[in-house]
């Protein structure tokens, strides 16, 4: 991509707060020094909750501590990607002592590594010859995957050598005993994210096997949808999530074969990784078919099964997708890690296709839903990110218990804060997309970029306030020799668009949602965007009965919400009247500064006493109501929130 520095104020602060309070907080997490409470995402005895131990995992794995195994199977994967979001940190701006505790993690991994490059503490701490025997729930080649994805990104920010040494020889044990091959495994892990891994290793590497690797667990999934199930019959080693065989195929998305496959089904995160993998296999090898299976399940996810934050999940059984237009308020799941892993697919996406959409979905994700999952003092996380939630509810009814009203400051399944860290601080990678012959502006983000286009290179300077400002000033120069395609996205939420070209106004011309400019070689070109963010109001497909005669409130990126420390207790006796105007201004004093939004409402009042029922009508008062962007919810204590508004 070449050298971006992001200068906002905005992700400047986010990306600041990650470098200096969430990389350490975690830090004294994995290595259970932080005197905290660690909390289970709902009531189940089954979720270690007492300390991370991720740390110690390794240690005893290398030999250089006593004792056995703690936390997930999935645990190492913690450690990754806190490394991952390290590397991106030190890209931004080198740290000597956090890089000094970066290369101690590196050593530690490397001598935990098995002679034949095996990488987990879990197997290789309770019993190697149990290694690979149960892969629906050993979340062995998810956390090689990781593993490999941070030791990426590592090399690339630093240039380290070890790092990378240690993910080839990762990738060649699986290689050694996964494939087509006789005497090989012929199956795949439960939980995707290998193939996002070694697909990054072979575009640092250009070693083939990896691609093929990588192809091959993608397309082998769901030949055999008997295969978890045939594991665990002959399976008798350590707990490797025993019964998670048992979810419906579905859950593992290995129902039939991937290129099949037209509706986004299961476990969310496993799907988005899933498709993050197709996506980028169809970018490296130009595969049409393998293209259109991407964008069936693209269209099945965006346009039926996700919610106006850009969550996805709907049901807590599964972390799951449940059927189209199913999009419950309050017994959602829309995991942080889910809204991370649709951004990812949607990056993957604009390489392959320069549509606007997915650009679209992965700010809508990034600025709410992602964002979401992470206070604004960097130290408390969510790891499920609710439309509606009421405290009581919560503590109460047992079907809700996993919608929590505040941030906890850690949790028993750890997997949202470390990939929040590396998707904030990876953010640069995100702006722009390169192509052959030019490049996407997708994300308005105050920035000095250097991008090499071939073997033109290109200086793209922006300056904006967005995304509170509703003016973009794009500074492009092509440094080559030859012409490149400058593509700006038009705002698909912006009311009002102008377009000003070296202090002329010209005519918007969108082609999928970018409106391009060719430069010649060796010019310059200054681009003035302004677009009017209206304050908007949005209503869904009555399908979606939840939200029937109900309305969302949303302002640029941002979706709105509206929290009981403005608006009294019973928000959903709360109404919005068709007509009723709202105003936006900005309030610096609030939330670190927010957008705020303000108006005339409706509150239900009612003489009913304490009777249940009563043939009296409702009666209303006039009321005033407060909306804040849905990201900044949960920072003031705990209370009731609520996106969709009765109208």
């Amino acid at each position: 991509m070449g050298q971006i520095s992001i200068t906002s104020k905005f992700w400047g602060r986010y990306r600041g707060l990650v470098r200096t309070e969430m990389i350490p907080f975690q830090w004294s997490v994995l290595n259970d020094q932080a005197d905290i409470v660690i909390e289970k995402e709902r009531n189940d005895d089954s979720i270690p909750n007492e300390k991370s131990h991720a740390i110690a995992n390794f240690k005893i794995a290398a030999g250089r501590e006593k004792g056995t195994h703690y936390g997930w199977t999935f645990q190492d994967s913690d450690v990754y990607k806190w490394l991952e979001a390290v590397a991106y940190s030190l890209r931004e701006k080198m740290n000597p002592e956090l890089e000094a505790k970066a290369l101690e993690v590196i050593d530690l991994i490397a001598d935990a590594q098995e002679d034949d490059g095996y990488l987990d503490t879990y197997f290789s701490i309770l019993g190697l010859e149990s290694r690979y025997k149960r892969l629906a729930g050993s979340h062995e080649l998810y956390c090689m995957g990781h593993f490999i994805e941070a030791a990426v990104a590592y090399h690339d920010a630093t240039g380290n050598e070890k790092v990378l040494n240690v993910a080839k020889k990762c990738a060649d044990n699986i290689d050694a005993n996964f494939g087509p091959e006789d005497g090989k495994i012929h199956g795949y892990d439960g939980h995707e994210e290998i193939e996002i891994g070694l697909l990054r290793l072979y575009r640092a590497t250009e070693e083939k096997r990896y691609l093929n690797l990588a192809k091959y667990f993608l397309l082998e999934r769901g030949k055999n949808p008997q295969f978890f199930k045939e594991q665990a019959k002959e399976y008798d080693g350590p707990n490797a999530l025993n019964g998670i065989e048992n979810m419906p195929d579905t859950y593992f998305q290995n129902h039939k074969p991937i290129l099949e496959q037209e509706t986004a089904e299961g476990h969310a995160v496993r799907l988005v990784y899933m498709c993050t993998a197709l996506a980028d296999l169809a970018a490296e090898t130009g595969d049409k078919e393998i293209f259109e299976a991407c964008k069936r399940l693209w269209k099945d996810v965006v346009e039926k099964r996700m919610f106006i934050t850009g969550g996805i999940g709907s049901t807590v059984i599964g972390e799951s997708f449940t059927l189209d237009y199913d999009l419950p308020n309050d017994t959602m799941y829309c995991e942080t890690c889910a809204a991370i892993g649709l951004i990812f697919f949607a990056r993957q996406m604009l390489r392959i296709e320069p549509n606007s959409e997915y650009a679209e979905v992965m700010e809508r994700a990034l600025y709410n839903c992602a964002l979401a999952g992470m206070a604004l003092d960097g130290k408390h996380f969510f790891y499920v990110n609710p439309l509606e939630v009421n405290p009581k509810k919560s503590k109460l009814d047992p079907t809700k218990s996993h919608v929590k009203p505040v941030r906890p400051a850690w949790l028993g399944c750890a997997c949202c804060p470390p990939n929040l860290a590396r998707m904030i601080t990876s953010l640069d990678d995100y702006i722009y997309t390169v192509k052959e012959n030019g490049i996407l502006l997708n994300q308005y983000i105050d920035s000095e970029s250097h991008i090499n286009v071939g073997n033109n290179y290109v200086e793209i300077i922006q300056e904006t306030e967005f995304p509170w400002d509703e003016t973009v000033k794009v500074s492009v120069k092509n440094s080559g020799a030859d012409r490149i395609r400058f593509g700006i996205r038009i705002p698909a939420w912006a009311d009002e668009k102008c377009l000003i070209v070296d202090g002329k106004e010209v005519p918007i011309s969108a082609d999928q949602g970018y409106h391009y400019l060719d430069m010649e070689a060796n010019g310059k070109v200054s681009m003035v965007l302004k677009f009017k963010m209206s304050v908007r109001r949005y209503y869904c497909n009555p399908l979606v009965s939840e939200n029937n005669g109900k309305v969302a409130i949303g302002r640029g990126p941002f979706v709105y919400c509206i929290e009981g420390v403005d608006n009294g207790d019973n928000l959903n006796n709360i109404s919005l009247p068709a007509d009723n105007k709202l105003e936006y201004h900005f309030d610096e004093k609030l939330l670190n500064g927010v957008g705020v939004i303000e108006g005339d409402a409706e509150r239900l009042v009612t003489n009913y006493g304490t009777s249940l029922y009563s043939t009296d009508t409702l009666k209303k008062e006039k009321t005033k109501i407060k909306f804040i962007p849905y990201y900044a919810w949960a920072n003031r204590g705990e209370n009731e929130m609520q996106v969709w508004i009765r109208e």
